[in-house]
């Protein structure tokens, strides 16, 4: 019999979706697929060499379980010349993508019925992440109208909250967080004693504004645990390498947990992630010029065909309000199933999204033109 634990949480909303499209493409049926998170490009030729060669030169056996010295530098020199942290290699801890180092932390920090306190909408891991601990989610309202900022967090803080969760760009609204949101944030945290994870995987996928870290900021250092990874920016999703960055205290606890799970990353990848980190940039920059042209052709499509959108300044996804046509699991299922466009339904990603589809613009211009095309014809 499976553990009371499972029943804590539901199924991945991103992975079932992808399940059904991935069962029409095998009876024949041309999918578009909006749904994963994935970027549509291939990983920098530089970076897939980097991780061959260390594989042929005998790269192939168990690495450190903090990982291996050299990506553990280059990711400490990153989090200091970007994002002014004043981290050093023995502060980071190389993990099997950034979603493991989310698990860990949170097993790490929350203690049965604490409640960490995260946006709606956000994620759909978080919250199973955080009932997997024994602890609860509390939904932070947002408003679309201003990039989907928080607002009331303060109102939500109780003697039992330990943690705030911070996704900026963000996942999946494409959200992004100015100086002002991150000091309500702070000032939240520094006045309550409480802890912050900042999950910035999206960070360089970010179009008109500025990615700021949230440990950057005054008194933030010591309460805020960063996430980064390699998956999106460097459209290695595969490759399953990401890291986090925080103070002894709490790293001790987070190595623990990785110690007695996954025991490392897997050890030429995170050649790879060095050059990654210290090769050419090019291919990053070139991708999100070539995802900010998406973002537009989309974005201006979906408003002409009377969904509600607003134009993301980060990360790859749309969230759209389709209410016009009905509730977002309504009419995920009639664009998969008539359209054979899949998109992710809002409800997957907080209560107050019931009205939204996440649209994961990660895929060609042509193919974003013509579901656009099939959307208009099949709700209009």
């Amino acid at each position: 019999m499976p553990s009371s634990r499972l029943e804590r949480v539901e199924e991945s909303a991103t992975i079932k979706i992808a399940n059904a499209a991935n069962k029409l493409k095998s009876e024949g049926i041309d999918i578009i697929s909006f749904s994963l998170g994935e970027p549509d490009f291939d990983t920098p030729g530089h970076i897939c060499k980097a991780a061959a060669d260390a594989m042929y030169r005998g790269e192939t056996h168990y690495a450190p379980s903090d990982g291996i010295p050299e990506l553990r530098e280059a990711i400490a020199n990153k989090l200091v010349n970007e994002n002014k942290l004043d981290f050093t290699p023995n502060d980071v801890l190389v993990t099997p993508g950034a979603k493991q180092a989310i698990f860990e932390i949170i097993m790490s920090v929350l203690d049965d019925n604490d409640e960490a306190i995260l946006p709606d909408p956000s994620w759909v891991s978080y919250s199973p992440c955080i009932k997997f601990a024994g602890a609860n989610p509390v939904w932070a309202p947002t408003d679309p109208d201003n990039g989907f900022m928080p607002y009331g967090i303060e109102e939500l803080v109780t003697d039992k909250t330990k943690l705030i969760i911070v996704n900026s760009p963000c996942n999946p609204t494409g959200g992004v967080y100015d100086k002002e949101m991150l000091k309500t944030v702070a000032d939240l945290a520094i006045d309550h004693d409480l802890l912050v994870i900042s999950d910035e995987i999206y960070e360089k996928i970010i179009y008109d504004k500025k990615h700021i870290s949230m440990g950057s900021l005054d008194g933030m250092h010591d309460r805020t645990i960063t996430v980064n990874g390699f998956s999106k920016a460097y459209a290695m999703t595969g490759w399953r390498l990401g890291y986090v960055a925080a103070i002894p205290e709490l790293m001790s606890g987070f190595k623990k947990i990785h110690s007695h799970s996954v025991s490392s990353a897997t050890t030429f990848a995170q050649f790879g992630g060095v050059a990654a980190l210290e090769g050419p940039q090019e291919p990053v920059n070139n991708m999100i010029t070539e995802f900010k042209a998406r973002r537009d052709i989309l974005i201006d499509g979906l408003n002409k065909i009377g969904f509600k959108c607003k134009r993301p300044d980060g990360a790859f996804y749309a969230f759209a309000d389709v209410s016009e046509f009905g509730n977002g699991d309504e009419v995920a299922d009639k664009l998969l199933q008539e359209a054979h466009v899949a998109v992710t339904p809002g409800s997957g990603f907080g209560a107050s999204s019931k009205d939204f589809i996440r649209i994961s613009y990660a895929t060609s211009q042509e193919r974003i033109r013509e579901a656009l095309q099939r959307i208009e014809e099949t709700l209009l």
